[in-house]
């Protein structure tokens, strides 16, 4: 049986991953790519469990196969429909019966693939014990207001071919009370992991590394500890935008796309909720509640923005050992432009380009 070890993956050009786990196993973490062509249902998966922990190995054996025998055929054909220019690595949990089986399923079809050594768990092992090891030797932190466009100034630079880590993306979450609307439930900490280190892989080799300024927990995920001491050891550059413009980035990106969703004003309501139990001026929780019932999601933005995000936002500066450069910008693509001309130069000699453009 042809093997592959998760270090040998890493080296692979265009692996075909098929992850047999059921998708309960799956939705809770996979490696990023992978296809779920799944051996048993969730519900199928539970009773092979029960009649193992109640039976035996033996008797819970026999049901998987009374199980896996009708589907042998259509799980191949889907399996071999993935099989274009790539080569198929298969795995389950552990790399144990589930994808030992599959692969010689596959074998007797004529559909060669490699079993991967130690299933998903060793992936997850691999990545966790190698994320350290794998960050840029400097961080570029972008801060600012809420609503100044950090993940849009990052994700403009990325386009650029800068080396950046959009953490908010890898999260699913935007890092804030509201942070989940439009994108679902948010990540959980293997699905943010994974992605990391995923998004490490991709700027492997460069100098610095570009990086917004977040807390430690972004969602249901937690930043390593040693990212988030690489971020605090940075360069901090700090953007500014007027009001006016803070609030149509936030308009563009919290409401424009959603706000005739059926799910969008109970989001809305749920979220301000939390925040008006930490507003203690009962006038500015009148004027919120007002602009939630009118539906006037541009004027509720501004007075968050003005009595809430904005005077608790500067309280984690200090947590930043280096200096502080500013940037004034009418919008991100300003703010993306006038980092670039910075960063052009920026390996060369960090200090002197710093010192010229601010």
């Amino acid at each position: 049986m042809k093997e592959k070890t998760v270090e040998e993956l890493m080296t692979m050009k265009n692996p075909i991953i098929i992850d047999i786990r059921s998708p309960i196993e799956f939705n809770d973490g996979a490696i990023p790519g992978a296809i779920n062509v799944p051996l048993f249902t969730d519900e199928e998966r539970q009773e092979i469990g029960t009649i193992y922990k109640q039976v035996g190995q033996a008797a819970a054996k026999w049901r998987a196969m009374e199980l896996v025998s009708p589907k042998i055929p259509d799980l191949l054909q889907t399996i071999k429909s993935f099989n274009t220019d790539g080569e198929l690595v298969i795995h389950c949990w552990r790399g144990g019966m589930r994808s030992k089986a599959v692969v010689t399923f596959l074998e007797f079809a004529g559909l060669y693939s490699w079993r991967l050594v130690g299933g998903y768990k060793a992936y997850r092992n691999y990545i966790l014990e190698n994320l350290p090891t794998m960050l840029p030797n400097k961080a570029i932190v972008l801060h600012g207001l809420t609503g100044v466009g950090k993940t849009e100034v990052l994700k403009i630079l990325k386009k650029k071919g800068y080396a950046v880590l959009d953490l908010e993306e890898m999260a699913g979450h935007r890092g804030s009370i509201f942070g989940t609307i439009g994108l679902g439930e948010g990540y959980n900490q293997k699905t943010f992991d994974a992605l990391l280190f995923k998004g490490l892989q991709e700027i492997h080799g460069f100098d610095y590394y570009l990086v917004e300024a977040e807390s430690k927990r972004i969602g249901k995920a937690v930043q390593p500890e040693e990212l988030m001491t690489s971020k605090f050891k940075g360069i901090n550059i700090y953007l500014h935008s007027p009001i006016e413009q803070r609030v149509r980035q936030l308009v563009t990106e919290y409401v424009l796309p959603y706000k005739d969703q059926p799910w969008y004003l109970e989001k809305i309501s749920v979220s301000l909720e939390k925040v008006l139990r930490r507003i203690k001026d009962n006038d500015i929780k009148k004027v919120l509640m007002q602009t939630l019932e009118d539906q006037n999601y541009p004027e509720m933005i501004r007075i968050l923005l003005e009595h809430y995000y904005d005077p608790r936002y500067d309280h984690a500066r200090g947590d930043y050992e280096g200096e502080f450069f500013d940037i004034i910008a009418e919008n991100p693509i300003d703010a993306a432009d006038k980092i670039s001309t910075m960063l052009k130069d920026f390996s060369v000699n960090p200090q002197l380009v710093l010192n010229n453009h601010f």
